[in-house]
């Protein structure tokens, strides 16, 4: 490949990032608009979770049965098929939908039948004492309302995936703030119509409005794909000849991935588990901690997953053609990219935890609540730059169809998860922020055990390039931090109880600081990944 060809290449993926990181920025801003609602109407405690979990349990299902098939196997499997088979890979993409559209609509019979079975799982047994009888009643009613959310998730994965292998990246990053809208619609009539509360259970009719609403959300946003897999040239007719039709391969792969998220998801699950009984003892259970991790995750979606989205299918292209030099140079490129923005972000987070709790959730039932959010947002900083060194790293594996591999390292992550949790909920009162010190040293061992496998692997993974980077980027990030920490610092001596457009004003403040001293930073000491990713994303925002 040519100095030219490479050039072009990274400029291309940018580009397609760029474009998913657009429509992601939006989706997520739709999204705190929705979280922000929801604790303005059920609070962040005991009550939130009752909705929250039930709510979740369908996502984490998918990703169980499903998702991690559809994300990591399906664009390497979907572009070798373009490329090999005489009908550009028709047939295979037919069979494909046919076959996750008839496991996906059993499975989600099965689930909804088995609701009060299955919340056993992610419930903590004080949740089914005398006590809690209502709340009780009230998790299994929304689980049935929102299981059915995992057909719906999964053929919308499913779909975006295949837009993503055409080199259709938008749509599937536009399509949840259809979804989104429809939530905060739900909620607003929710807060018109029952107004705000934070204890006991939920009436038949607001369990109705409440899960219908959030199902419906999800129908949408899979329906908006499909006229989008059409004008690409997919035209679906269902075929159930799978025997010798090549799925085998697929299935292979997809065994290795279905254990590396079975893995994850038992980790998870005890995590909810220990979540959801911290709700009922310090008050900082699951709702502090899945909206606290949905905070971190908006810049890893806008930057980490939109590069890694574009960059699959280059990824695997070079792993199809053996060019293993090439595929580790723009992984490490990629992975220097995310890294420029992640680990600003991060450093950034513990300075504004506080405002950025009151801003997002000091509301209506969560008002007095939203500083118990600032220890767990803290906390999830490091995790959040150890998931993306792991997550972009793993693509590496993917494109090589090394899913055992992969297998193989998430078993550490998620063991160390586990220890780590059980132990630190012991022996810490507040239990969202232990569970996220347990989800950032997991991510730790996981990026060091991925790189150090990946670059024995490729035989290269530019180390002392990535080396050099990091140096002068956490110089750089140190100093600006330090000036928002100390800017953050006065402002708190100057007014201790801020309002909240108060802290919206000195959180923007503090930010604007944070940017201006990375960016003279980052031309001071040559970080140029920074400099070009702000610019690319500036450049198609304005757009």
């Amino acid at each position: 490949m040519t100095t030219t060809e490479q050039k072009s290449g990274g400029s291309s993926v940018l580009a397609n990032s760029a474009v998913m990181a657009a429509g992601t920025l939006f989706s997520r801003a739709s999204g705190f608009i929705r979280s922000a609602l929801l604790v303005a109407a059920l609070g962040s405690g005991l009550h939130a979770d009752v909705f929250n979990i039930a709510n979740t349990v369908p996502n984490m299902l998918y990703i169980l049965l499903a998702g991690g098939v559809f994300n990591a196997v399906l664009v390497p499997q979907l572009v070798k098929a373009q490329k090999n088979d005489e009908d550009g890979g028709a047939a295979y993409t037919d069979r494909i939908i046919t076959l996750a559209g008839l496991f996906l609509g059993v499975v989600t019979i099965v689930l909804v039948v088995g609701a009060p079975l299955l919340m056993r799982l992610y419930l903590g047994a004080d949740w089914y004492s005398a006590d809690h009888r209502d709340q009780l009643e009230s998790a299994i009613d929304f689980a049935r309302w929102c299981l059915p959310q995992v057909f719906f998730y999964g053929m919308f994965v499913l779909v975006g995936q295949m837009l993503n292998a055409r080199g259709s990246f938008g749509p599937m990053m536009w399509a949840p703030i259809a979804n989104n809208i429809i939530a905060i619609s739900t909620l607003v009539l929710y807060l018109v119509v029952f107004g705000p509360s934070n204890t006991g259970g939920f009436t038949t009719g607001q369990e109705t409005l409440l899960g219908l609403g959030s199902t419906l959300g999800i129908v949408l946003q899979f329906l908006l794909l499909l006229p989008v897999l059409r004008r690409v040239g997919v035209r679906y007719r269902p075929r159930f000849d799978f025997r010798g039709s090549g799925l085998s391969h697929t299935a292979r792969l997809g065994m290795w991935t279905m254990l590396f998220v079975v893995v994850n998801q038992v980790a998870y699950t005890i995590v909810t588990r220990l979540a959801s009984s911290g709700s009922a003892e310090d008050g900082t259970g699951y709702t502090v901690y899945s909206n606290s991790f949905l905070v971190t995750q908006v810049p890893h979606s806008i930057i980490t997953v939109s590069l890694a989205t574009a960059i699959l299918p280059v990824l695997s292209r070079h792993g199809a053609a053996g060019e293993l030099p090439e595929l580790g140079r723009t992984l490490s490129h990629q992975l220097r990219n995310a890294l420029a923005i992640i680990i600003p972000i991060a450093a950034l987070l513990p300075v504004l935890a506080e405002d950025i709790a009151h801003i997002l959730f000091g509301y209506g039932a969560g008002a007095d609540a939203f500083r118990t959010y600032a220890p767990t947002l803290s906390v999830f900083g490091a995790g959040l730059i150890f998931f993306t060194i792991h997550y972009l790293l793993l693509r590496g594996f993917y494109s090589l169809e090394r899913n055992r591999t992969v297998f193989f390292i998430q078993c550490s992550v998620a063991a160390t998860n586990i220890v780590a949790a059980v132990l630190l909920t012991r022996a810490f009162d507040d239990t969202a922020a232990t569970l996220a010190a347990a989800y950032s040293l997991s991510y730790l061992v996981g990026s060091v055990v991925s790189y150090v496998v990946l670059k024995r692997t490729l035989g290269d993974l530019d180390g002392r390039g990535l080396i050099g980077f990091l140096a002068r980027l956490i110089m750089v990030t140190l100093v600006a931090a330090a000036a928002a920490w100390l800017l953050r610092t006065g402002l708190g001596m100057l007014n201790d109880e801020p309002t909240m457009v108060l802290a919206l004003i000195g959180a923007a403040i503090v930010g604007a600081l944070h940017l201006g001293m990375l960016l003279l930073g980052a031309q001071a000491a040559q970080v140029k990944e920074l400099t070009a990713m702000v610019q690319q994303v500036a450049r198609r925002l304005r757009r």
